[in-house]
């Protein structure tokens, strides 16, 4: 497989049962989630999905990168899609003998905005998390708007650490007011969304945003 490290996804069952909801991470294998200790408890089962390239797999379009000289975003998220939906989720789920009444996807960073596209894609995922995403990414914005998308009895979570804004490339200072415009486009679709605004920048307090993520999820699969 190209996009996805399907020799390290790994499954943490949920306590309800083969019907349990699952809810697919992005991870990364350079930069794990953790995943073992947030999934713990929880009644959704939680798949960790390890990507091979971050900037490229989860990336849906080439564009330049964040500074002069740094590598270019690859654009391979729609073949990242396919894998995931075509490939890993029914090896995943036929493996454990998962029979899901609902599905999720959460992703940070730029796995966030890969959650995001794969969840207003398709409608495999009745529910989505996107943590820090990377929303300042160029085009995406625009792109969400003109999108069809079907939200009636769907639902998203957003989150932000409330210094994001403040830092990082020019590009991303815009990623407030980005999360505030994909929030109200998914709710004209007739979306459920909420919004959360936590402490510190981009690189801080990772556990407490996947942990309040995915229990948002759970309340609503």
């Amino acid at each position: 497989m190209g996009y996805i490290d399907i020799s390290n996804v790994e499954v943490f069952r949920g306590s309800a049962g083969d019907t349990s909801p699952v809810i697919y991470v992005i991870d990364s294998p350079e930069h794990p989630a953790g995943l073992a200790a947030i999934a713990r408890g929880r009644g959704a089962t939680v798949v960790s999905v390890p990507v091979r390239d971050w900037n490229d797999s989860l990336t849906p379009w080439k564009a330049p990168g964040l500074r002069r000289g740094a590598p270019r975003f690859g654009g391979d998220a729609v073949s990242t899609f396919y894998e995931l939906r075509d490939t890993v989720i029914p090896l995943v789920e036929e493996q454990v003998g998962a029979r899901p009444s609902h599905r999720a996807i959460c992703g940070y960073s730029l796995g966030g905005l890969f959650a995001l596209f794969a969840f207003t894609g398709d409608r495999v995922f009745s529910a989505c998390a996107c943590l820090s995403g990377s929303l300042w990414y160029q085009g995406w914005v625009d792109y969400l708007g003109a999108a069809p998308f079907e939200g009636a009895g769907r639902y998203a979570f957003f989150s932000l650490g409330k210094k994001e804004p403040k830092a990082g490339a020019p590009i991303m200072r815009s990623v407030a007011d980005d999360m505030s415009a994909c929030a109200e486009i998914l709710q004209r679709h007739g979306c459920t969304v909420d919004c959360s605004i936590g402490p510190g920048n981009h690189m801080q307090h990772h556990r407490e945003r996947f942990e309040e993520g995915l229990s948002a999820l759970e309340v609503h699969l």
